[in-house]
């Protein structure tokens, strides 16, 4: 049987395989390819926050990239999401929402750190010019590991001796209790993080008056600074691993108060009290739909500092499970 165009006769089956053949020069890159582009890519910027992989790939569809989203003001993600959602029909979770801006957040974070630390790592003597004679290459080479070998001992030193005073200072005493000894109590270690506000408007005001950039939040110029004004006790790894102590005093005083008063009466040592401090801040975040960086900078005391990575973690665990829990329970309904 053949087909008659026009004057022309043709095989329906020739007709249909050259319609369906492929033609491998025509074949666009696959999404996967774009999901790895940018800062990380969607896939790996969305892993860890519950965003669906298709939901990922319809947005990387819509020719968003990590470093889009990323650059994107807050409206503007959530004109996104509503048109995700509402023009091109996607079934848009209410958890996706929250986890899309809290992965954008999360990695806007990881920027900001990033070239914080490679200014801080920079020399303070300032680049040595190459103008002598070398040998070789492997002369080269070998007086560049002797630099950055110099440069690190310089900061292995400094951070042991931070280690040296984050090897828990403090003990546990209840509200009021003025410690005795060498080491201090919690009173005074939430005083510490008040001190550290202050020392960010300063370094604000000082940048203000210069024309230079002014930190949002306590970074390590606010900590050399404490240090250059006497503050010795403050220190980036001390203030880092309670951070999460500060905030559960800031959100919950009452509990952060009973915490105080039971691990006294046990007899307990500050390193045990300092975990226990993360199941109220947990239980906190689940009723704010787990999104801890919200809370974090929606609160005045709270949005100078980073949110501890763990406690991010765990919120999201807690998530996950909650979520896996409620479907599991749906299932059997």
């Amino acid at each position: 049987m053949y087909v008659v165009l026009g004057d022309r006769k043709m095989d329906p089956d020739a007709f249909t395989s050259t319609l369906f053949k492929w033609d491998s020069r025509t074949i666009l890159p696959t999404c996967s390819s774009s999901l790895m582009e940018g800062t990380g890519g969607l896939k790996e910027l969305f892993h860890a926050y519950g965003v669906r992989y298709y939901t990922a790939a319809k947005v990387a569809e819509l020719g968003f990239t990590a470093r889009t989203l990323v650059d994107m003001k807050e409206e503007e993600l959530e004109h996104m999401m509503n048109s995700l959602s509402q023009i091109f029909r996607w079934d848009l979770l209410v958890g996706e929402r929250y986890g899309i801006k809290a992965a954008v957040r999360a990695e806007r974070r990881r920027i900001q750190d990033h070239h914080q630390l490679r200014i801080d790592s920079l020399p303070q003597e300032g680049v040595q010019q190459h103008k002598e004679a070398v040998g070789s290459t492997w002369d080269v080479r070998k007086r560049m590991r002797s630099r950055s070998k110099t440069m690190s001992d310089e900061e292995e030193e400094e951070e042991e001796e931070e280690e040296r005073q984050r090897e828990h200072p403090f003990i546990v005493t209840e509200p009021g209790e003025v410690a005795r000894g060498k080491k201090n109590g919690l009173d005074y270690l939430f005083h510490l993080y008040e001190q550290c506000r202050d020392f960010l408007i300063q370094v604000q005001n000082i940048a203000k008056e210069s024309g230079q950039k002014c930190p949002t939040k306590v970074t390590n110029e606010v900590f050399r600074y404490a240090k250059k004004a006497g503050a010795h006790c403050i220190n980036k790894p001390k203030m880092r691993h309670y951070v999460h102590c500060y905030a559960l005093h800031c959100l919950d005083k009452d509990t952060s108060n009973q915490l105080r008063r039971q691990f006294k009466e046990t007899g307990q040592k500050v390193g045990a009290w300092r975990q226990a401090c993360y199941n109220p801040l947990v239980a906190i975040a689940a009723l704010h739909h787990h999104d801890i960086d919200a809370i974090f900078n929606s609160h005045p005391r709270l949005s100078i500092w980073y949110v501890p990575t763990k406690l991010r973690q765990l919120c999201h665990a807690h998530r996950n499970n909650s979520a896996s829990t409620s479907t599991h329970h749906h299932l059997l309904f």
